[in-house]
């Protein structure tokens, strides 16, 4: 998808064999000379004595170093925490697993305390014998391991009219992307017989969760019965309290008010139940006023995460690298071209690893900055040949109603001094 090639490889390569040659790696960009350097050449205070032992942390935690990567809220955003969101720190992390905690939280009605003894999940509607799973039953059908990401059909939303908010966190925070192990949803449905529902096409499921919202919502049965997913573990783990704990719905590429948690009841239906969360809310309102529903895929998106306004360039001229992710809903990102001049030439990133269906991808692109402004965007294309489209391709569409699935194009300005600010270029 490239307009133009890069040199940045090539010119990283010469630079590195200069400085090299020189006895001064990096030297441009203001790194030390080893054989001056006192935190080489003198014993520190780290390794003048013992450091903790193994049993200091039985749950290891992030170092003291690192806590400001935590999730953060937008106070103004909600009347209270209870029905609130809050963001992952993107822009500080790096890979595609996203850690369980800072993985961002959307809550309807608080996250609630549900032991796994306590735990039960219905199944009933149209099926041949209605079930009641524990915890305990749900571990001893054949299991998964399948990563996926979840973004909210409202990540970037703010966005829709303007740029507003100032950091990737806030922008596109709403996103996390996990290993997820359990059951398909398809066992269980199949456990309890679909006989009695007859021809599937047109059926559905309605799920909701223990919590006090439920927030109930509709899944076609084709879906249910695809790729859907009961999961009991997260990275390798338990869930997290705030991410459904025991048990939550996985919906693959879907928007993630749909990944109910706390999950306690599917009930097979001739129809979908229409419920507040698929018509009056996670619709797109049009120009005329009408919404539209059932959208439930979300398109490619891509987001760099560094440089932004919260991961500004802080070593000055010299090789830079520009990173972020991409991901789409429809399967598996193909490509991710960047633009360092707001959309007029764009060069083709490195993905980190080949893009698997409905799971982030890691780009990077590897430039020599001059100290010129930039205009920074990045632009995904999943294997179906779709492209992420501009805001102002959206809005042609769409109008300025929306708040919800805005995948258009973002836009960050970066000065001379490396500082970068949410601007729309579209």
């Amino acid at each position: 998808m490239s307009d133009s090639s890069t040199k940045s490889g090539a010119s990283r390569r010469a630079f590195l064999k200069g400085a090299a040659a020189t006895g001064a790696a990096f030297g441009a960009t203001g790194a030390a000379r080893a054989e001056g350097d006192p935190l080489i050449t003198e014993v520190q205070y780290w390794a003048a004595g013992l450091g903790d032992g193994v049993d200091a942390t039985p749950y290891g935690m992030p170092i003291e170093f690192e806590d400001h990567v935590i999730r953060r809220n937008v106070e103004w955003l909600t009347a209270d925490t209870i029905s609130s969101i809050n963001f992952t720190p993107i822009h500080a992390l790096d890979g595609t697993i996203t850690p369980q905690g800072c993985a961002f939280e959307r809550h309807h009605s608080g996250a609630i305390t549900l032991k796994k003894e306590d735990y039960r999940l219905m199944i009933n509607g149209l099926v041949d014998t209605p079930l009641v799973f524990s915890y305990a039953d749900l571990e001893r059908f054949p299991r998964v391991t399948r990563t996926f990401f979840l973004e909210c059909a409202a990540n970037t939303g703010m966005e829709w009219a303007g740029a507003q908010l100032n950091g990737a966190q806030y922008t596109h925070g709403m996103i996390h992307n996990m290993e997820y192990t359990g059951v398909t949803l398809r066992t269980l449905l199949e456990e309890a017989g679909l006989d009695a529902a007859g021809d599937l096409a047109g059926k559905w499921v309605y799920v909701e969760g223990a919590d006090a919202s439920s927030n109930g919502r509709s899944i076609p049965m084709e879906k249910a019965l695809d790729d859907c997913l009961v999961a009991f573990k997260a990275n390798g783990e338990a869930l997290r309290m705030e991410h459904g704990y025991p048990v939550r719905l996985v919906v693959p590429g879907w928007e993630g008010n749909m990944w109910v948690k706390w999950l306690r009841r599917i009930e097979v239906m001739d129809a979908p139940v229409e419920s507040r969360e698929e018509t009056s809310k996670y619709t797109d309102t049009m120009a005329d006023g009408t919404s539209r529903k059932w959208t439930w895929t979300m398109d490619a998106k891509s987001i760099i995460t560094s440089p932004s306004p919260q991961m500004p360039i802080t070593h000055g001229k010299g090789p830079l690298v520009i990173t972020g992710l991409a991901w789409s809903g429809n399967g598996a990102i193909t490509a991710v071209d960047v633009s360092l001049d707001g959309g007029v030439t764009w060069q083709e990133a490195r993905l980190a690893e080949p893009g698997k269906p409905m799971a982030l991808s890691r780009f990077y692109l590897d430039i020599d900055w001059d100290g010129s402004e930039m205009f920074l965007q990045s632009r995904a294309v999943d294997d179906t040949g779709y492209v992420q489209p501009t805001k102002t391709q959206l809005r042609e569409v769409r109008g300025l109603n929306s708040i919800y699935h805005n995948n258009g194009i973002q836009t960050w300005h970066v000065n001379a001094e490396g500082e970068a600010n949410n601007v729309e270029v579209s």
